[in-house]
């Protein structure tokens, strides 16, 4: 069993309280205004045994490097913004995504990244 120490908590609290894909450097700005001493390094670390926990999960969008969200969710896609390069998340699918699929191929799964301006930066 590994410690809970105050950096795993405020990493925690990060994920509970923003709602969207982060990433190490957006991490650590939130997990810094709850423990002001927290570092990039104990972040990677810290992601990285959440991730082998199956608590967070990577995501991975075209252009950038990984981010990270709450494993749990149900299956959704992303927004990233070109302004900003927060993401976000999409909640729904394409009706019928898998036909776009050329004849004869069986689709067994799919991502989709919507990009442009988020509200903010409109």
């Amino acid at each position: 069993m590994r410690r809970d120490t105050r950096q795993r908590r405020a990493i925690r609290r990060v994920f509970m309280n923003v709602d969207r894909p982060l990433t190490p450097e957006e991490i650590l700005e939130y997990g810094r205004r709850i423990v002001p001493s927290l570092g990039l390094a104990t972040v990677y670390r810290t992601v990285k045994i959440f991730v082998a926990e199956r608590w967070l999960s990577e995501v991975e969008l075209p252009g950038g490097g990984l981010r990270y969200e709450l494993a749990d969710r149900p299956h959704h896609h992303h927004f990233l913004c070109r302004s900003c390069d927060q993401a976000f998340d999409v909640h729904r699918c394409p009706d019928e995504v898998e036909r776009l699929a050329p004849r004869g191929f069986e689709v067994d799964g799919h991502e989709l990244t919507l990009f442009g301006r988020c509200v903010t930066c409109r």
